[in-house]
């Protein structure tokens, strides 16, 4: 195993990792910008090293500093997290190229999965279901043609987009060429690659997971499926396995598919494999593969709840060669897990971000609850990153049971200083829609929240 361990991210997921480090004995190395410099990510390191200013671009962006500091510390490998340079293939390469074990896949593998258009051909040769789609589409001419051949509604798409980012719904053909250049201009701006594509909307989506696992010995391992449709700007907010709307057919049919998908790729270490599930009309009931996510994801909490299996650990093992342990080789599933996101945005006004200076800040503490907090009473929630707080999830001997934990953890929970999307977290777990386990992606805005 390592002995010394650069976490090359910020707040919670900074914090998880240096929690599974520190039970393996393995010295810790955060790196952070000048407002994180007192945050408890860092603290909690064995060692911290402020990098830069609070844009992200000047530190938690930026390789350079982030490697020169690696080896002044004399780390032997770096965990990316998610979220920044998580899915960089440059950065992949770099730390490679430095003699450094990156906590993740090869860069070639990132490559290959991070294009949306790479990743659907990949999911094609496994033999996984793929939205009706187009290539690349090079102008807005082709593009209207395109989109009027498979009927509206389409979503066009930044083919190097991510969160929801460069993708727009459209409805009819008057729409497309607005939508086409915004997906243009926020591809070029926000991921330096202007390609486009175009995909049929899914009626009543919900949106579905497998996590996998590659041993580096030419296995991949599958550990479970998850739902996360409840969303808002076509992010997650609340994640839960197994997802309540498969039965056990389709189930191993998507939990299959993806395994073949990640063995095509050669896939190792961990990743998601994304699936899109149709709620309504003619593909009612079916899945289709969405994108690769070559990283570990913010909702792997409900996998380990349900599998007692540490999926930080599990990385670090096969980063180091040693493969993965007897819970990913002969898994058990327990129960029913759900995981909330708790971010500083206010719901009422489209979940607009709400930065500032906490006060006091109590999760509630119960058997069954897990709490991972970037936060703590007093500390400071910057406008530079994204808004999470905190993750809270429950376990449950069923569905109803862990709603119900999740539920009264966040209704007893404290955070002073900062409105919260909490509100919003608590009526979608009540919801009919939820609790039939057949909603789909636009439950919020149902709920009447505007995102």
């Amino acid at each position: 195993m390592f002995e010394r361990l650069l976490v090359a991210n910020r707040g919670e997921i900074a914090r998880r990792v240096i929690r599974t480090a520190r039970r393996l004995s393995i010295h810790t190395v955060a790196v952070c910008s000048d407002v994180d410099a007192s945050a408890p990510f860092a603290r909690e390191a064995d060692e911290h090293h402020v990098i830069g200013e609070a844009p992200p671009k000047d530190s938690y962006l930026d390789v350079a500093k982030i490697l020169d500091v690696a080896k002044r510390a004399r780390v032997d490998a770096i965990h990316p997290g998610y979220g920044f340079l998580s899915e960089n293939a440059d950065f992949a390469e770099a730390v490679a190229a430095a003699g450094i074990r990156f906590v993740g896949p090869s860069p070639d593998t990132i490559r290959k999965v991070g294009g949306k258009l790479d990743a659907r051909a990949i999911a094609e040769r496994a033999r996984v279901p793929v939205v009706p789609g187009s290539g690349a589409i090079g102008s807005v001419e082709a593009a209207r043609s395109y989109a009027a051949e498979i009927g509206f509604p389409v979503l066009i798409k930044a083919a190097a987009g991510g969160g929801g980012i460069g993708m727009t719904t459209v409805e009819s053909p008057e729409k497309v060429d607005r939508a086409f250049a915004d997906a243009q201009k926020k591809g070029r701006t926000f991921f330096g690659d202007d390609t486009v594509y175009i995909e049929k909307l899914i009626e009543s989506p919900a949106h579905l997971e497998v996590q996998v696992l590659g041993d580096g010995e030419g296995k991949v391992w599958v550990l479970g499926d998850r739902d996360c449709t409840v969303q808002r700007r076509h992010q997650k907010v609340i994640e839960e396995t197994p997802s309540p709307r498969l039965d056990d057919a389709t189930r191993q049919q998507m939990l299959s598919a993806a395994a073949r998908l990640a063995e095509e790729a050669g896939y190792v270490n961990a990743g998601t494999v994304e699936m899109i599930h149709a709620g309504a009309g003619p593909d009612a009931g079916r899945f289709y593969f969405l994108e690769v996510n070559s990283r570990l994801q913010v909702e792997h909490p409900v996998t380990e709840m349900v599998t007692g299996v540490d999926l930080v650990e599990e990385q670090l093992r096969v980063a180091a060669g040693l493969g993965v342990t007897d819970g990913v080789r002969r898994p058990v599933f327990r129960g029913h897990a759900i995981e909330a996101r708790v971010c500083a945005e206010n719901p009422s006004k489209r979940f607009f971000p709400s930065p500032g200076q906490l006060g006091r800040v109590t999760f509630h503490e119960a058997d069954h609850v897990r709490i991972d907090s970037g936060v703590e009473s007093g500390s400071r929630v910057p406008p530079n990153y994204d808004s999470l707080l905190a993750k809270v999830v429950a376990w449950g001997d069923d569905r109803a049971e862990a709603i119900q934990r999740l539920s009264e953890a966040l209704q007893n929970s404290e955070i002073q200083g900062v409105t919260t999307n909490v509100s919003a977290l608590v009526d979608a777990l009540r919801s009919e829609g939820f609790r039939s386990g057949r909603h789909d992606t636009g439950l919020l805005a149902r709920l009447g929240y505007e995102s």
